[in-house]
């Protein structure tokens, strides 16, 4: 297959959870696309050509070989047979063209037609083209619902016995919604098999001890799985017990999910065996593919495109495997099944995976579903989460990341999801390499940590730093009420105790509050005079078990207090054991809506009356674990608080001009000369200083007479770091000084009006390899890299994203008003960062663009200096559209 047409590959997902892979057609094609318009019945050829008769080779060889820019046509396929072909045609009007699409009559109402013209929308749009017309047959009522459904705002019209259907293929948050909608639908039906199957086969499960399918096959029965189950190796061996068969052929019945372990060579042959005989849902063990090198690699995409040609879904290879425990499923091949619980679990990695499972079974966490990912050739951790949005056993999602496939629709995703359940995750393998190779302020103060900080922000996912960490939120957010806000009251019995734990809130960002004077005067009748009723409250080392459960109440009771932490060191007069019972009875009489977090350190562990299921508080080993538990807590209840962000409604925007001096550039590529960089900004309604070029000292002597005095000189070399090479001066007040700056300078320059009074900041955007357009906002000026405080959000920007933007950190102080400067134009910044999110999302060639800085005024704000530096995009190699 030639990188053209891998580029153009898209798989696609049906609404009854089959997948279908689609792609541009070849000369090669043209016997097999024949075929697809003979096999069509004469209604559907006719509702598909109108007043056409018949099918020759001039209306096939029609469809082959498109050029992508007058005209592209996908074909689906489904194994070796072409079952859709859809195509758009550029009219006249180079803005516009005419779409039509057919799809096999056996296959029509599966959404086929709807996910075919996604896909032309998406490349047709790559291409310049901005709307889509259709000539519709009055009575083609599917075809006519396909374009009312599809999200786009569609305008019908009769016209000469047909209809005209036309509208604008902008990626509109209306049209990313109902596409959402969609996926969700058809992933769910797809992932069914993997967690409610009726029956499984395990191929490769080997009745020697100590084999991975073996060992596997009998974690099956061990954990009395609720359907059926089958073993098949070489020699149709029994495994456990039970009955073997050579074969999936042999199995008496159909299975809906099918376990692989086998050599890597082997794999193929299984698979195809397997989805032959109607498997849907294929989970392979087997290590040997992407993960191992480019001949790996090939194998999976093997395995893969075998998959896609049956309709199935794959998780792996190289995994775990996968269990729920409700269902007493452990296809598994770890130490031992897992308690259920409320708890799902995605892992990218296997041995991580096993690490995560054995901490949470010292802390008796329960799970609805283990689910190992491995190379994520298919299902990945976005496919998961749309299960688990509406799996009402699932209350909490654990997620251990290494890479993202899909980060634009895992933000949409795990926002949606995040409003109903709590998403928490550990991100591994950050790197500052983006940051290394960057030029720009913008850029070199990004990276992918930061995109992936900003990511799980505006997705309101909870990021563990470690995996301690991990399961402690876990612990925390699967057993206890949300705080309603940071204000934590701490009781302990050691005073060194108390203060390593305010200490551990006040770096989680919680708060120590003063007690309120009846809590005080209610303690004050519990502990010894020389106890102290500060936050932290220290009971002393003579407090008993009574103690605690006297003194927890008012403390809870206290308005002023969000959550309560209790800290117990054993001396001689109470136990370890007894303490816990009392603070584990005391709160659950009480039934508080407030979180309860104990550490009660002892010499045999955690006491086991804290870690019953049923505990009213939980428990950790350290005042910090609890602290930082606590403060991931209290980040999900603010989070909840957000309002829901919308997209705002941009004028002034001419992006048809904006492609066209990008398209230009890219033929050079590098920086943008200040003409362009100002042209491109201006075409987004982007603010700047008047300025003119001028390539002589008498030039700039005029530019500076139209201007008007003061003004700035700086170097018009595209790209320069103007301050850092001395390539600016401020403030020139007269021609004299203008002529000797120019001279120092050189030739050309820009003769720019000098802007003062204002908040200096920065703002800008770049593309991360991997997360695509990041917006950037904080300090700016000759200070920026060396203050630091940016903060990113990835585009496209809601209106609430972007005003956490600028309200926030450092440049918040500047925006507000620092030392009785005055407040600058919040409103005119806010649109200036929509209009930054706008540019880097339509144009993701503009790699980076740094504006610094940003003079920001009482009214109005305007960009001083600006670069922008254009590089042509790499392809998605990814082919998965979901």
């Amino acid at each position: 297959m030639s990188a053209t047409a891998r580029e153009l590959q898209s798989d696609v997902i049906l609404r009854d959870g089959s997948t279908l892979r689609l792609r541009a057609p070849a000369a090669d094609d043209a016997d097999a696309l024949e075929g697809f318009f003979s096999g069509l019945s004469e209604r559907s050829f006719y509702l598909r050509f109108h007043g056409l008769r018949k099918v020759d080779r001039a209306l096939v060889e029609h469809f082959v070989a498109p050029d992508w820019r007058d005209r592209g046509v996908l074909v689906g396929v489904a194994g070796e047979r072409i079952v859709a072909v859809a195509e758009f045609m550029r009219l006249r009007d180079e803005t516009s063209a005419e779409v039509a699409f057919a799809v096999a009559d056996e296959l029509q109402g599966r959404g086929i037609g709807t996910r075919l013209l996604e896909q032309l929308a998406s490349r047709a749009a790559a291409a310049g083209i901005e709307r889509f017309v259709a000539e519709v047959l009055p009575d083609n009522a599917a075809m006519l619902g396909v374009f009312q459904d599809a999200g786009f705002e569609v305008a019908r019209e009769l016209d000469g016995g047909e209809i005209e259907v036309r509208f604008p293929i902008a990626t509109t948050e209306t049209f990313r919604a109902r596409v959402d909608e969609r996926d969700h639908l058809a992933v769910t039906a797809s992932l069914r098999p993997f967690f409610a199957p009726r029956s499984l086969v395990v191929v490769g499960a080997s009745r020697r001890r100590g084999s991975i399918g073996g060992e596997l096959f009998r974690n099956v029965l061990a954990a009395d799985f609720q359907g059926a189950a089958y073993p098949v190796n070489r020699g149709g061996e029994a495994v456990g017990g039970v009955r073997g068969h050579r074969s999936i052929e042999e199995l008496p019945e159909p299975v809906d999910l099918a376990v692989i372990c086998l050599p890597a060579q082997h794999v193929l042959g299984a698979a195809e065996e397997a989805l032959g005989s109607g498997v849907k849902a294929l989970c392979v063990i087997s290590s040997g593919f992407a993960e191992v090198g480019a001949e790996g690699a090939k194998r999976q995409e093997r395995l893969l495109e075998l998959v896609r040609a049956h309709g199935g879904r794959l998780v792996g290879p190289n995994c775990l495997g996968i269990a729920i425990p409700p269902l007493g499923l452990n296809a598994t091949f770890g130490p031992r099944p897992l308690p259920a619980g409320p708890i799902a679990f995605s892992s990218q990695s296997g041995a991580l995976g096993l690490a995560l499972l054995e901490k949470a079974s010292e802390r008796r966490l329960g799970f609805s579903a283990f689910v190992s990912i491995g190379n994520k050739a298919d299902v990945s951790s976005n496919d998961l989460l749309e299960w688990w949005e509406d799996d009402e056993a699932s209350e909490l999602v654990l997620l251990y990341l290494e890479s993202f496939g899909n980060p634009g629709k895992f933000s949409r995703l795990a926002r949606r999801v995040a409003r109903r359940k709590p998403i928490l995750a550990l991100k591994s393998g950050t790197t500052d390499a983006g940051a290394k190779a960057a030029s720009s302020h913008t850029a070199a103060l990004a990276g992918s940590d930061a995109a992936v900080e900003a990511l799980f922000r505006q997705a309101g996912v909870l990021r563990a730093q470690t995996l301690e960490e991990l399961v402690d939120a876990a612990s925390l957010l699967s057993s206890q009420p949300l705080p309603q806000g940071p204000r934590v009251g701490v009781l302990t019995n050691a005073g060194g105790l108390g203060i390593l734990c305010a200490d551990a809130c006040e770096s989680a960002g919680l708060e120590l509050p003063e007690l309120s004077e009846e809590t005080r005067s209610a303690l004050a009748e519990l502990v010894p005079a020389e106890a102290s009723l500060a936050n932290p409250v220290d009971m002393l080392g003579s407090a008993t078990a009574a103690s605690y459960a006297a003194a927890i109440p008012p403390l809870l009771a206290d308005k002023r207090l969000d959550a309560l932490i209790v800290l117990f060191v054993p001396p001689v007069v109470a136990g370890a054991d007894e303490v816990a019972e009392a603070i584990r009875e005391a709160v659950a009489r009480l039934r508080s809506e407030k979180p309860v977090l104990a550490v009660v350190i002892s010499s045999g562990g955690t006491p086991a009356t804290l870690l019953e299921p049923d505990s009213s508080v939980a428990t950790f080993a350290y005042p910090e674990s609890a602290a930082r538990a606590l403060g991931l807590a209290v980040s999900r209840s603010d989070w909840l608080r957000r309002p829901l962000g919308t997209a705002p409604v941009l004028d002034g925007i001419d992006r048809s001009a904006a492609r066209r001096i990008v398209e230009e550039a890219l033929e050079s590529g590098g920086w943008l000369t200040p003409d362009c960089t100002r042209a491109l900004l201006h075409a987004y309604g982007v603010p700047l200083v008047p300025e003119h070029v001028a390539r002589s000292a008498e030039e700039a002597v005029a530019a500076a007479t139209s201007i008007g005095f003061p003004v700035v000189v700086k170097t018009a070399a595209a790209g320069a770091h103007k301050t850092e090479t001395g390539g600016v001066v401020l403030d020139l007040r007269d021609e004299e000084q203008l002529v000797a700056a120019v001279e120092r300078i050189g030739t050309p320059v820009i003769v720019q009006a000098y802007v003062s009074g204002g908040a200096e900041l920065l703002a800008g955007a770049v593309q991360d390899p991997v997360f695509g357009p990041l917006v950037a906002f904080g300090p700016g000026g000759v200070f920026a890299e060396l203050i630091g405080d940016a903060t990113f959000r990835l585009a496209p920007l809601d209106d609430v994203d972007a005003q956490e933007l600028v309200l926030g950190g450092k440049a918040g102080r500047l925006v507000r008003g620092f030392r009785g400067a005055p407040p600058a134009d919040e409103g005119a910044l806010v649109d200036l960062l929509h209009r930054l999110s706008a540019l880097a999302e339509d144009l993701p060639e503009v790699a980076e663009l740094d504006l610094n800085p940003v003079v920001a005024l009482p009214h109005g704000c305007v960009a001083v200096d600006a670069r922008i530096r254009i590089q042509p995009t790499r392809p998605d190699r990814s082919a998965k559209s979901w």
